[in-house]
């Protein structure tokens, strides 16, 4: 029996990690989500301390239309971060969700 086709976007990795904790900052975060997006119908949203951390527009992978580009205006603080992101798929679907990353001190 077949197996159907996905039908949905769903975030597969991101950079930073789901849940990591680390230094220095990442210049960039890179979603990868498991279908090609439509990045002019999708947002994604990065908080810390529920303050919004202002960022470029999002943009595709130029190699990959699965893998969603957001660059911080300014380098980023140290703290928990929260990226919120819903996307529309290729296929026109729309999903949703959110993951953290924590952003440690900077060793003197």
């Amino acid at each position: 029996m077949p197996l159907g086709a996905q039908a949905h976007a769903f975030l597969d990795e991101a950079t930073p990690k789901v849940g990591s904790d680390g230094n220095p900052p990442p210049g960039e975060l890179r979603l990868k989500f498991t279908q090609g997006v439509e990045v002019d119908f999708s947002h994604v949203a990065v908080t810390l301390n529920d303050a919004a951390v202002p960022t470029e527009v999002p943009v595709l992978d130029p190699a990959d239309n699965t893998v969603m580009i957001v660059k911080p205006k300014a380098k980023l603080a140290p703290g928990t971060y929260t990226v919120a992101w819903a996307v529309v798929s290729v296929d026109t679907h729309h999903t949703t969700g959110h993951y953290s990353f924590t952003v440690g001190p900077v060793a003197p």
